[in-house]
């Protein structure tokens, strides 16, 4: 599928009037105050400063990434050395936590699912933000698999003819084109069931009460008031012509952002942070997480099928409202260069060492290709 030319809608949109109207500065992502299950109207978009902003064309080429890791000042952490470590350990953990045992079906379909790659971006955070506040990587790595447990139930559930009706995720047929939607649906339940168990069951050398908050924190940021609020306000979104900013964060910010906020927050947590320490690092997750999903918008119309590894333009297609759609390409181009400059920001204070995983997570992140 060729890369689609949005110059027709965005034009629709007369972006170049709203654009031109907005000042002051990007805010950072938040839990929004109004209810868009109730209040379906935003009428002004918010007040943005562009001009400050570094002038960027393109989301990065994968030619600039490499010259951007050969920076002096970048290199003495091997980011592509980290990821393939940190990603073959949380593989290993998932592989042995989830097994093939009876009934043999649905651990087939959760395997299927769980075991398919990807980038592992969620889980190896977790492990980067338990490793900032002093904790060790055995520690965290159960929160860190239990929030990809979520992950994939929330792409397996998404994938659904009922919902996004995607034929094709990592490169592959979705769940329910293998196993049938039933048995898909199943699997996700599964999948979300047992990361609870995960995290109650096999954590060690944390304090019960730092377990405790750990699920807690996880169950309300997917719950309905996290994940599954964003994916309401998104559904009951489509198709709608006044869409503003302000309601396109909260669905953002609920629907991408807090399980990322979660990946984050759980490895603070167990890790043995600080309140204070937990507050900044949830902060951090919040721009990164509200980043990806900017990121995801440009990519879904300037990517194709093949190069994604999912359906390109599908949210074209089924007209849900996105960061291009509201602010055309450019503009979300240099909203997502702000939001990862305010991420590595949030991290100042924390040893510099330390901190280098989180800082080429976020560049990572802002970087992507897919």
């Amino acid at each position: 599928m060729a890369s689609l030319n949005l110059g027709y809608w965005v034009q629709s949109y007369s972006m170049s009037n709203q654009v031109s109207s907005i000042s002051k500065s990007f805010p950072l992502p938040r839990s929004l105050p109004f209810n868009p299950l109730t209040t379906q109207s935003s009428s002004t978009l918010k007040k943005v400063n562009f001009t400050s902003l570094p002038s960027i064309t393109s989301v990065l080429t994968k030619e600039d990434i490499v010259k951007e890791e050969q920076d002096p000042q970048k290199s003495s952490f091997d980011f592509n050395s980290y990821m393939l470590q940190k990603a073959s350990a949380v593989n290993q953990a998932l592989e042995s936590a989830v097994l093939l045992r009876d009934p043999v079906k649905i651990h087939e379909a959760m395997r299927y699912s769980l075991l398919a790659g990807g980038k592992r971006v969620r889980p190896v955070l977790c492990l980067a933000a338990c490793a900032l506040v002093g904790g060790r990587e055995s520690m965290a790595m159960p929160a860190a698999c239990a929030v990809e447990m979520i992950h994939t139930m929330s792409l397996i559930h998404d994938d659904l003819p009922c919902m996004d009706n995607d034929d094709l995720r990592r490169g592959k047929p979705t769940n329910h084109k293998v196993f049938g939607e039933d048995i898909a649906v199943l699997a996700g339940d599964a999948l979300l069931a047992f990361a609870f168990e995960h995290i109650a069951v096999s954590t060690v050398g944390v304090p019960p009460s730092r377990i405790v908050r750990a699920v807690g924190e996880l169950a309300k940021a997917i719950g309905g008031e996290g994940l599954v609020a964003g994916q309401v306000v998104d559904i009951i979104s489509e198709g709608l012509t006044d869409v503003g900013l302000d309601h396109l964060e909260f669905i953002h910010v609920h629907k991408t952002a807090a399980l990322l906020e979660a990946a984050v927050v759980l490895g603070a947590i167990v890790g043995g942070g600080c309140d204070e320490e937990v507050e900044k690092l949830r902060k951090f997750a919040r721009c990164i997480g509200l980043l990806f999903q900017v990121v995801d918008d440009i990519l879904d119309v300037t990517k194709s099928s093949k190069e994604l590894g999912k359906t390109a333009g599908k949210d074209l297609v089924a007209d849900k409202v996105t960061y291009p759609k509201l602010m055309g390409i450019q503009k979300s181009k240099e909203f997502a260069e702000k939001l990862k400059t305010d991420a590595i920001e949030l991290l100042q204070g924390f040893d510099p060492a330390k901190a280098a995983p989180l800082i080429a997570l976020a560049n990572y992140i802002a970087y992507r290709q897919n």
